[in-house]
């Protein structure tokens, strides 16, 4: 016997609705991480140049609600996490998530100035735990 159940999907709505998300991939903008962000709500501005990108935070720190690089076409974790330090204070306002193979352990961090790491390739599930871990400040929930 075959059950299904359907669920309601009127009071549902994407983690991130209307986020504005700086991705710096050298994917581009028909990468799968930017297909499962724009699917989590985020409007997606791909870039293919880590420093262009950290330029792009400082010209206009309200414009974005958070920063997501694909580390590995960059140098690796290490390299990519002391850039994103260099930007300072702007980095206590934007949340930051880093993806690596060179991520052992995944690390959603309970400091609101440190960046949260997901291991590459990212799965669905990790991709939204550590954008609403990252956006958990920011998220106003709904009432059905």
């Amino acid at each position: 016997m075959q059950l299904i159940r359907s669920f309601e999907h009127e009071g549902i709505a994407p983690v991130g609705l209307g986020t504005r998300v700086l991705l710096v991939t050298m994917d581009g903008s028909d990468g799968v991480l930017t297909r499962r962000l724009a699917g989590l709500g985020g409007q997606v501005e791909s870039i293919g140049e880590l420093f262009t990108g950290l330029s792009m935070l400082i010209d206009d720190p309200f414009g974005y609600g958070l920063f997501v690089v694909e580390c590995d076409a960059f140098g690796g974790l290490d390299p990519v996490r002391r850039s994103c330090m260099a930007i300072g204070q702007l980095a206590a306002r934007i949340p930051v998530i880093l993806v690596s193979q060179d991520c052992v352990t995944q690390m959603f961090p309970m400091d609101r100035h440190a960046p949260v790491l997901l291991r590459a390739p990212v799965s669905a599930v990790s991709l939204r735990v550590g954008f609403e871990h990252a956006l958990r400040d920011r998220l106003a929930l709904r009432s059905i």
